[in-house]
């Protein structure tokens, strides 16, 4: 999903208290006390080679189609381990 400038713009003049958080709710102390740490992995620059209209589409998505390549791949990876077992 991509957003324009002028709506970004429109978004950030607006003052925090015309936010609505009443769908949010709030963390508390038993969230903390089950919450895990998790980091992400180190990533390993690589060439790799790809169909065009594969790329294109991925960056048709926007900033962040890097990121979304690897998710895609990472699910791919998990489902094919899980499938082995």
């Amino acid at each position: 999903m991509t957003i324009s400038a002028a709506r970004i713009k429109e978004l950030q003049s607006r003052p925090d208290a015309e936010i609505d958080y009443s769908d949010i709710p709030e963390l508390d102390d038993a969230f903390f006390e089950t919450a895990v740490l998790v980091t992400p992995s180190a990533k390993t620059q690589i060439t790799v080679r790809l169909d065009s209209d594969v790329l294109d589409w991925f960056r048709q998505q926007g900033k962040g189609y890097q990121t979304r390549m690897n998710a895609v791949l990472k699910a791919y990876m998990e489902s094919q381990r899980r499938r082995s077992r």
